[in-house]
Order: structure tokens, then sequence, then C-alpha cells
């Protein structure tokens, strides 16, 4: 075999659903991990600077969003390891289809495996469907505070008094009741939001969200992918059963055959 045939086999070999799945997979999870991460640290200190400058007041959120950031560190970590995994057994499952007719045999363990990892990318659908929703709530929230400003510096509003349009933060539960100020009117509001926290915190979130969408995206073609790599590896067991019960019927036709040959010649 020439290194053309070589090549071509190997390419023949290459799983490129899983790997498509998997780069989405990553790329969504890389860009929800790395903006989010960015995007929280900015609403701590949009809110410090301008919503909650009593400590005390916001302690309780601060201790959320740093457990939100570790719990961005593990996820990270995690499908990072979960991708290759799921890589590695659609090269698995593709060998054992490439190699149906030949002498290469799925295992119980390895069909076990494989439902595994159906269940498993069930579950893990589900939860970044939910993840998909959390992220929308602060692009929501900033969407509010941005449409607020551009609605104060639009050419063709008619404000009698900007001072009185307001965003309290306090009404979504970011914040207590008690927070002092807990809200921003008029041109204080327009400043925050030309800020570049603001501008890049707001940006962040959309693009995070947009990245959670990717990884559900990324699972559910993952999901597709593992539930007929499944269904091709038991084909392929029944298969082999089939073979190896034929190949057996026919050993013993043919030791009948032969001894009754025997049998006839020697009555011969």
């Amino acid at each position: 075999m020439g290194c053309f045939e070589c090549c071509i086999k190997c390419l023949g070999g290459v799983p490129y659903a899983s790997l498509v799945a998997t780069i989405l997979c990553f790329s969504g999870v890389a860009l929800f991990c790395g903006c989010g991460h960015v995007a929280l640290t900015g609403t701590i200190s949009i809110l410090e600077n301008h919503f909650s400058k009593i400590t005390s007041d916001h302690a309780m959120l601060t201790d959320v969003i740093q457990l939100m950031q570790y719990v961005i560190y593990g996820i990270a970590s995690f499908f990072f390891l979960y991708g290759i995994i799921l890589l590695a057994e659609g090269f698995y499952t593709t060998s054992a289809v490439k190699e149906l007719h030949s002498e290469f045999k799925t295992t119980i363990c390895g069909r076990c495996i494989s439902g595994m990892f159906v269940f498993l990318t069930y579950i893990l659908g589900i939860a970044w469907l939910g993840v998909f929703g959390f992220s929308a709530v602060p692009v929501f929230l900033f969407y509010n505070m941005w449409s607020t400003c551009a609605a104060m510096r639009s050419p063709v509003a008619n404000f009698t008094n900007v001072d009185s349009i307001c965003v309290d933060v306090r009404q979504y539960g970011i914040i207590p009741w008690n927070a002092t100020p807990g809200r921003a009117c008029g041109s204080t509001l327009g400043d925050i939001c030309n800020t570049s926290e603001f501008y890049l915190s707001y940006h962040l979130y959309i693009v995070a969200c947009a990245g959670a969408g990717a990884t559900v995206i990324a699972l559910i073609h993952f999901l597709m992918i593992l539930s007929a790599n499944w269904a091709y590896l038991k084909d392929a067991s029944h298969m082999h059963a089939y073979q190896d019960i034929k190949m057996k019927e026919e050993q013993e036709l043919h030791d009948i055959t032969s001894r009754s040959k025997e049998c006839l010649n020697s009555y011969t």
C-alpha cells in the first residue's frame, strides 16, 4: 500500500462529526467561561462604584460572584477533558463500524460505556439549557440600562426632567433594599453607561450567552452522534454473534458430511 492509500485510509477513520462537535463545544465553553469571568468582575466594580458604596450591603453578592468564578474554572476543566473523551469515543466507534466484517469485535463493556456517554451527555445538555437561560438574565439587565441611557440621549426624546429617569437595581434583587444609593438617575446614569466597564461587561455578557448557546448546540450534536454510534455498535455485536453462529453451524455441517463420507467409504 502506497503513501496516498495510507493517507486516504487514515482520513477515512476520522470521526468528522465528533471533531466538529468537539471544536464547537470547546469554542462555546471558552467563550462562556472567559467572557463570563471578566464580565462578573466588571459587574462587581460597577456595583461598588455606583450602586452600593457600603461593602456590607453587597458582601453576599460578592461571595456569590466569586463562587461562580470558581465554578467557571471547574466547568472549563471538566469540559476540556470531557470533549477529549467524547472525541476518543468517536474514534473508537468509527473504527468499530469500519471493521465490522473483520476480526474487530465490540465488547459489552464498550457498548455500556457508549450508553453511559449518551445518558451523561443528555443530562449535561439539559443543565446547559439552564445555564443558557441563566446567562441571558444579566444581558437583560444591562440591556435595560443601555436602552434607558439611549432614550435619554435620543434627539427626538422630550423629557421635562431628565433626573426623574432612574434605574433601580434593587428591584432585581441583586442588592438589598437598604443599599445606598441603590439607583442611578439622570446624568449619573448617563455617566455609568459611558464608562468602559459598563460597555465591556455588557458585550461580554452577550458573548458569554452566545457561548452557552453554542455549547448547547454542541451537546445536542454529540447526543445525536453518540446515539447513532451506540446503535451501530449494537448492530455490530448482533452481526458478529450471527456470524459466529453461522460459522459454528457450517463447521458442524462440514463435520457431519465428513463423517458420513467416511462411514460410506468404510461400508463400501
